[in-house]
């Protein structure tokens, strides 16, 4: 009876340490037998369930080893303002789960099932730069191969922090980071892995790239790196995102129509100095170009001081510049044309020298001094200076009135007169042609910087 009772009491305490220690170790195996015929059975999981709260090791004092990879298939937006990068991320994360294994040849061959990722243990992978709520949906499947390897892919819209430099948009370059660490798991407990190549990862995300928006993917970089907290330390692992703009749109809508404008504001020397309607006609393409900028101005980034704004900038500042000179040279024209005042020596001194230096027209001496000695300017809309002073009278006729120095007199103030309309229409023509040299030397300037600036 006594036997009977110990063999009895033998036999539940074998069968209790039996449950306790079943799953522990690597003979555990998951009775998979009618899997092929009947379906999966839940229950033969339920131990495996029931472990989702620890890791599945089976030393505790081993870290888990966890590899990642992603695949980028779109760049929906990059906010220069907020400094913010949107794009679209499938997170590949694998991992071994010791608790799970099973006999393929006793399963009918089955060696791969699916499984609701909630029932498993997940490793807690975050993206430090991510700067929104997750929006991953719920009911996850995970991949569970026989010898106990979890595949589990996660669809993510990530809005993650990006340092951005906008100084040479539109063909700005930005290289963003994707930090992959674990927020609970130290090294002690959790290590990082690589699941592909980085090459792999760039060239797959280039093929499914869905977006052919504003942005173009050049290159994916890693590196691995450790992240001191406190006493721990975290295993992370660092990807850089390397993206370029495409530079046409605003190539079209911004740089094409400025350049138009600052053409023709070129062109416009070309109209006479003192035609009436010069000064109009640069009024008015001023106006529209800031019609143009105040159109545009929703397109260029909200922050910053971007390259493209010194070019308008520069832009509005040459057209006013050559506005006011139309100004001044109109008014200068008019005074010369009535009362001209005498020129400085100093400037007569530049006009001559900028004269003989482009051989405009020759030098004379004139009374009192050396200088220039201009024929009267037959430009358009300028009266001849004689007309403005009054008709010269015949030197005959003045002597037999009898006043002979006066006629004597008289010519030669009309003569200095006439000199100097000639200097200050030379003067009206030389700063002419400065600003319109000046203009030349910005618009080439600026040529060859969209083109050095394209193809970089």
């Amino acid at each position: 009876m006594e036997r009977a009772w110990l063999h009895q009491e033998r036999f539940l305490l074998g069968l209790i340490l039996h449950l306790l220690l079943q799953g522990r170790g690597d003979t555990f195996t998951i009775n998979c037998s009618g899997f092929d015929q009947h379906g999966v059975d839940p229950a033969a999981f339920q131990a495996v369930f029931d472990r989702k709260a620890f890791r599945p090791v089976v030393n505790y004092s081993i870290p888990i080893q966890v590899n990642i990879s992603f695949t980028m298939s779109a760049i929906l937006e990059v906010n220069e303002q907020l400094q913010l990068m949107t794009s679209l991320l499938w997170l590949n994360v694998i991992w071994y789960n010791q608790f799970i294994r099973w006999n393929p040849e006793e399963c009918g061959g089955i060696r791969t099932l699916s499984m609701v990722a909630e029932n498993l243990w997940i490793p807690d992978i975050f993206i430090r730069e991510f700067m929104d709520v997750d929006q991953t949906p719920a009911g996850l499947m995970a991949y569970v191969n026989s010898d106990g390897r979890i595949k589990y892919d996660k669809p993510m819209q990530v809005v993650s922090l990006c340092d951005l430099d906008i100084f040479y948009f539109p063909f700005d370059e930005q290289n963003c980071t994707l930090t992959f660490s674990s927020f609970i798991y130290t090294v002690e407990n959790m290590v990082l892995g690589m699941e592909k190549e980085v090459w792999e990862i760039l060239n797959t995300s280039q093929n499914l790239i869905q977006s052919k928006g504003e942005w173009v993917l050049l290159g994916i970089y890693q590196r691995a790196m450790k992240m001191t907290v406190d006493t721990g330390q975290y295993d992370q692992i660092i990807f850089y995102v390397d993206i370029r703009r495409r530079p046409i749109l605003y190539v079209i809508n911004l740089l094409v129509p400025s350049s138009f404008l600052i053409a023709i504001d070129a062109l416009s020397f070309y109209l006479p100095a003192e035609s009436q309607t010069r000064a109009p006609f640069k009024m008015t393409l001023l106006l529209g170009y800031n019609v143009f900028l105040l159109m545009m101005n929703d397109i260029l980034p909200d922050s910053g001081t971007p390259l493209i704004s010194v070019y308008f900038a520069l832009c509005l500042s040459m057209m006013v510049l050559s506005l006011l000179e139309t100004i001044f040279i109109s008014y200068m024209l008019h005074l010369a044309t009535t009362q001209p005042p005498p020129m400085p020596r100093w400037l007569h001194s530049l006009l001559l020298h900028g004269t003989r230096a482009t051989k405009c027209c020759p030098t004379v001496p004139q009374k009192g001094t050396k200088g220039l000695d201009l024929a009267p300017a037959h430009l358009p809309g300028l009266k001849e200076p004689v007309e403005l002073v009054g008709k010269v009278p015949d030197l005959r006729e003045a002597e037999l009135r009898g006043c002979p120095g006066s006629t004597m007199a008289r010519q030669e103030d009309e003569a200095q007169k006439q000199h100097l309309v000639g200097l200050w229409v030379q003067f009206s023509h030389m700063m002419d042609t400065l600003l319109f040299r000046l203009y030349l030397l910005f618009m080439a300037t600026f040529v060859i910087t969209v083109i050095v600036l394209w193809n970089t």
